[in-house]
C-alpha cells in the first residue's frame, strides 16, 4: 500500500481530483456481522487527514443486530474503547448515482495501529493472501438479486407496503420494457464507476431483478458487491423506488439469493480445465470444493446469518439446501458450472446457500478457509447428483448419502460453533462476535411467524 509519505501524497492528489469533479463527501463503508453495511462520511477536503489518523468508531458495532439491537461477546460489547476506519483509496469510487458523493471501503485498526481481530475485509484479505501463498489464483463474484417496490408517498402511506412497479412475467421482456429507463440507468451507473456488468434481467419472484458481475480477487469482490447494492439502492430512489436485497420479502415466495461463484488457477491454468480429471478439476480443486461442501452446515451461518435466510431455503426452490454437488444442477448446494468445451479459461463453481444478509467479506474468507482445509485435509468429492434431491424420498437420499443442510439458524449456529477449522480461521475474537450476533439474532425472532420475520427485515438489507 506504500509508505505513510506515498498514501498522503496518493490522498492528496485523490483529493484534489473530487474537488474538480464537485465531489463533497465521502461515505466509508464497513459491513457488520448481521450483513448491515454501515457509514460513515468526511468531507472530501479532509481526506488526506483521514488517511494519516483514520476516522473513530466504536467496537460495539461488531455485535449490532440487523434490528440494531445490541450483543455481546467474551470480547466485544458496552461502551467502552475506539478503533479506526481507513479507507482503501485504491478502491474511492466516485458514485454516479450520488451526484457530489464518493465512496470508499475501510479496514479497521485499534488507536495504535493494530489491525483490528474483528475486521470482516482483514480477514477477507488474510485468508485471499493465504490462498495465493499456497500458489491459488482465486476468483469470485456475486448475482446480486433485489425486489422493487414504489417508494411510499406521504404520511399517510404504509411504510411497510410492496407496491411492484411493474406486472411483467418472471423472466419476461415485459418488464424490460415496464423499467428500461431504470435498468438501463442502474447499468450506466455502474458502469461509469468501473463496475463490468456481464447480464442484468428480470427474475422469478413478482417485483425481481438480478444484476451479474464479473469476478475479481476476492477482497475486490466482497467490495464490489457492497457498491453493487448501494447503487442499485441509489439509482432506485432517484426512480421514486426502493430496493429489497432481504433474503424473504414475502414468506412462502421466492427470495432474494446472492450466490456465490468462484474459480481457480495455479500457474496461469484453471483448475478446472485439467484433462483426463474426474469433471475437469483437478486434484487442488476438486479437495477445494470437497472443504467447501463438507463445511456448508457450518458455513451456513454465514452464508445465510438471518431467520429469514430460512424462510428462503425451501426443497425444490433452486436454493440449494440439500448438502450435494453436481454438474450444471441448480437445486445442488454446489454446482459445477462447465463453460463452454472450447473455452479453456470457462469452468467454475457456484456456491448457491448464500444470501445478502450475508458478510460478502466474512462469505469469501469463509469460503477460502473451508477450500483450504479440504486441501490440506485431502477431502474427495462424493459422487455427483443429478435431478432434484427434493423430490426423493428419505431413504434413497439416504442411501445416496443426501442429507439435508440445517433448516434454522439454531442449527447452523450450533455447526458453526463446533466448527474448528472456521473457528481457527477466523479469530476467538471474530469467531466470538459473530456468534454473538447469531444467537441474538434468533432469540429476538424464536416466537415469530414466518411473514413477521419477512416483514420486520423486507428492508433492513
Amino acid at each position: 500500500m506504500g509508505s505513510r509519505a506515498e498514501q498522503r501524497e496518493g490522498a492528496r492528489q485523490l483529493a484534489a481530483r473530487l474537488d474538480a469533479d464537485g465531489v463533497g463527501n465521502i461515505a466509508l463503508t464497513w459491513v457488520d456481522n448481521a450483513g448491515i453495511a454501515r457509514a460513515k462520511a468526511v468531507p472530501a477536503r479532509r481526506l488526506t487527514a483521514v488517511v494519516e489518523r483514520g476516522v473513530g468508531m466504536s467496537p460495539v458495532f461488531d455485535v449490532f443486530t440487523s434490528d440494531d439491537a445490541i450483543a455481546a461477546s467474551d470480547h466485544l460489547g458496552g461502551p467502552d474503547g475506539d478503533l479506526r476506519l481507513f479507507p482503501d483509496l485504491e478502491r474511492l469510487t466516485t458514485l454516479a448515482a450520488q451526484p457530489g458523493w464518493a465512496w470508499a471501503p475501510v479496514d479497521r485498526y485499534d488507536q495504535l495501529g493494530q489491525p483490528h481481530p474483528a475486521c470482516q475485509r482483514l480477514f477477507a484479505r488474510r485468508m485471499a493472501d493465504r490462498a495465493a501463498a499456497a500458489g491459488l489464483d482465486l476468483r469470485m463474484g456475486f448475482e446480486t438479486e433485489w425486489v422493487l417496490a414504489r417508494a411510499p408517498q406521504g404520511p399517510a402511506a404504509d411504510a411497510d407496503a410492496l407496491d411492484y412497479p411493474c406486472v411483467g412475467p418472471a423472466y419476461g421482456m415485459a418488464r424490460v420494457v415496464e423499467l428500461s429507463d431504470y435498468l438501463r440507468d442502474v447499468t450506466e451507473a455502474l458502469l461509469v464507476q468501473g463496475v463490468d456488468v456481464l447480464q442484468i434481467h428480470p427474475e422469478y419472484a413478482a417485483g425481481q431483478f438480478e444484476v451479474s458481475t464479473a469476478p475479481h480477487d476476492p477482497v475486490r469482490a466482497a467490495d464490489e458487491v457492497v457498491l453493487v447494492r448501494e447503487t442499485i439502492r441509489a439509482v432506485s430512489a432517484r426512480h421514486g423506488l426502493r430496493a429489497s436485497f432481504a433474503p424473504s420479502v414475502v414468506a412462502g415466495e421466492v427470495g432474494n439469493g446472492a450466490h456465490l461463484h468462484l474459480s481457480l488457477r495455479r500457474d496461469g491454468a484453471s483448475l478446472h480445465r485439467a484433462a483426463g480429471a474426474d469433471g475437469a478439476l483437478a486434484p487442488d480443486a476438486a479437495s477445494f470444493l470437497a472443504g467447501v461442501l463438507d463445511a456448508l452446515p457450518a458455513l451456513l451461518a454465514i452464508s445465510c446469518p438471518s431467520p429469514a435466510s430460512y424462510l428462503r431455503l425451501l426443497p425444490s426452490h433452486w436454493a440449494g439446501v440439500y448438502q450435494c454437488w453436481g454438474v450444471e444442477n441448480r437445486e445442488a448446494a454446489l454446482r459445477l458450472v462447465t463453460g463452454a468445451p472450447d473455452d479453456p479459461d470457462g469452468g467454475h463453481a457456484e456456491v448457491k446457500t448464500f444470501d445478502a444478509a450475508a458478510n460478502p467479506y466474512l462469505a469469501v474468507g469463509a469460503v477460502i478457509a473451508a477450500g483450504l482445509h479440504g486441501i490440506d485435509t485431502g477431502a474427495r468429492l462424493p459422487a455427483p447428483q443429478t435431478g432434484d434431491p427434493g423430490i426423493l424420498g428419505v431413504r434413497e437420499r439416504a442411501r445416496r448419502g443426501i442429507v439435508r443442510l440445517p433448516a434454522t439458524l439454531t442449527e447452523a449456529t450450533d455447526r458453526f460453533e463446533k466448527s474448528t477449522p472456521l473457528r481457527e480461521a477466523l479469530g476467538e475474537v471474530l469467531h466470538g462476535a459473530v456468534l454473538a450476533v447469531r444467537r441474538a439474532e434468533e432469540a429476538h425472532f424464536a416466537e415469530w411467524e414466518p411473514a413477521q420475520i419477512a416483514a420486520a427485515t423486507r428492508w433492513r438489507w
